[in-house]
């Protein structure tokens, strides 16, 4: 955008995926564009990932707010120019194609992550931060609770955690002990 001498203060770039138009940076652009302005777009992928919403978003900028787009790695994408009903069809047809294929690749990219991730998984990969290991206290406040003396609310005090957290350490420390009376 800078080679195309566009000031750096009408750049607009989120840090986070495409796949949808949640993007605060994108949310201030269109705040800002108003009727005959000019939006450049490196590449259709950047606009969004997400056929429908890229159409739809498409829809919003040139009819509703009167903005012509360019993207300019696809110079068939410029509204600039013909803008009689050849140059509009011709626009459309090559956003739906463009509008597929980068949905169609942000598919692609999930089901490589998740392929990626079971077969780190399956090589014994650990995902996370490693758990914290449990308080001294822990299994004298786990047999109170499991006794009835106190509730879960207490013991998850007295350990120093989340409720939540202590009946899901609980829950591993019970199968952990069973799995050690077999």
């Amino acid at each position: 955008m800078r080679e195309q001498s566009i000031p750096v203060s009408n750049i607009y770039a989120d840090r986070q995926s495409g796949r949808d138009f949640d993007r605060p940076q994108y949310k201030r652009l269109l705040r800002k564009l108003k009727k005959d302005d000019l939006l450049c777009i490196k590449s259709i992928d950047r606009l969004g990932r997400n056929y429908a919403e890229i159409l739809e978003q498409w829809r919003i900028l040139t009819k509703e707010k009167g903005v012509d787009i360019v993207v300019t790695d696809m110079p068939l994408l410029d509204t600039r120019r013909g803008k009689d009903l050849m140059g509009t069809f011709l626009a459309d047809i090559v956003l739906q194609v463009l509008s597929f294929v980068a949905e169609n690749e942000r598919a692609n990219i999930r089901q490589r992550q998740a392929e990626g991730i079971a077969a780190a998984k399956a090589r014994g990969v650990r995902f996370g931060r490693p758990p914290r290991p449990l308080p001294e206290n822990f299994h004298s406040v786990y047999r109170r609770w499991k006794g009835g003396e106190i509730t879960g609310a207490a013991a998850a005090k007295e350990c120093g955690m989340p409720l939540a957290t202590f009946r899901y350490r609980a829950e591993i420390y019970e199968k952990h002990e069973k799995g050690k009376m077999l």
